[in-house]
């Protein structure tokens, strides 16, 4: 008995470099964002400002170029951004890892108040820090599967040459 095979490949919608490459983009750029937030983030909290407000302006100044960036460089999108498609549900998806931040950076100020000001600002950082880079996965697909769906997705070729 013998199996007849048509030659053809199974479509896909997109090859797997594409997800790594798509991936090592969005971290990438969120390391970017995460420079900018530092600094919006340590030069509050040096200044004595309190964590909450430190968190909300670090997590606004990273957001703001983090969406620039990741809308274009890493999902392919150009032109104005369709605000009901795009920026809504950008903004729900990463307003939810902020207030993730924004809350254990404040949990963080308040239970490290005792230390001396300059080991409080290290470790309130390293809580803001610590806190992004647990929802960095989480924030990445929720963008990828419903903000950008479908964005610079190529579908591979069927075609032997």
């Amino acid at each position: 008995m013998s199996t007849v095979t048509t030659g053809v490949i199974p479509r896909r919608t997109e090859e797997p470099p594409r997800t790594r490459r798509r991936l090592l983009r969005a971290a990438t750029s969120s390391v970017a964002a995460t420079v900018v937030s530092q600094v919006a983030l340590l030069t509050v909290l040096t200044l004595g400002g309190a964590p909450a407000l430190a968190g909300t302006l670090a997590w606004a100044s990273g957001a703001v170029l983090n969406f620039l960036v990741t809308r274009r460089w890493v999902w392919g999108r150009t032109g104005r951004p369709q605000v009901r498609r795009e920026l809504v549900p950008y903004l729900a998806v990463i307003g939810l890892g902020g207030l993730a931040s924004v809350g254990l950076t404040t949990l963080a100020g308040t239970l490290l108040r005792p230390l001396p000001h300059a080991w409080w600002v290290v470790l309130v950082d390293a809580a803001y820090v610590a806190s992004y880079a647990l929802v960095f996965v989480v924030k990445f697909t929720l963008l990828d599967r419903l903000v950008f769906r479908g964005a610079a997705r190529i579908p591979a070729t069927t075609s032997r040459s």
